[in-house]
């Protein structure tokens, strides 16, 4: 990427600051769940199941215990289904013994319209029923077009909605950053 044009991505949180970003979240809720004992973490593909192994394992460091961590396809449940290219569903994998009883948290990399974790919960109402559902994003950018908001926030980044977020991790990018960034094209992936 050439930083020298006017319009190139910015860095707002580079690798150490995600590291610690999601040590912040795990020790959050593992105050506010007292313990992990009935957590179960549910990332949204692709970047939200990284993260959610991530917090898995910042989770058992902090408890000792181990932390069942899973995916969930939200593909089929999107409200823009008819708006885009058929795009390739992803794995939902639910951890253990199930979802019922359990507090679930659904990690995702970015907030944006809410219209993702939207499709999430009516994902999850075919799945079983938890306990309680949380949600803990690493950036929040804001424009909520539904009444959703998220109970860990790694970073509160106040956009326009010609700006665009980008998160890279190392497991499907190589490197760990989240950049902000002038508005291009829908195919480019960025929210």
């Amino acid at each position: 990427m050439d930083t020298q044009q006017p319009d190139a991505a910015r860095p707002v949180l580079e690798g150490p600051d995600i590291a610690r970003v999601l040590t912040r979240i795990a020790h959050e809720i593992v105050e506010r769940a007292k313990g992990a004992d009935d957590v179960v973490l549910l990332g949204i593909p692709t970047r939200g199941v990284f993260l959610a192994r991530r917090l898995a394992d910042k989770l058992e460091e902090i408890t000792a215990g181990k932390v069942p961590v899973g995916s969930l396809d939200i593909t089929m449940y999107r409200d823009d289904l008819r708006m885009h290219p058929p795009r390739a569903l992803a794995r939902t994998e639910i951890p253990g013994d199930g979802l019922d009883g359990k507090l679930v948290v659904l990690v995702d990399d970015v907030l944006f319209s809410g219209r993702t974790i939207r499709a999430a919960l009516d994902a999850l109402n075919d799945l079983g029923r938890p306990r309680a559902v949380q949600l803990a994003v690493l950036v929040d950018r804001g424009h909520r077009e539904l009444p959703i908001r998220a109970d860990y926030v790694g970073k509160n980044l106040p956009t326009s909605l010609r700006e665009t977020v980008k998160v890279l991790l190392a497991e499907e990018d190589g490197r760990d950053a989240v950049l902000l960034g002038a508005k291009r094209t829908a195919q480019d992936g960025e929210q």
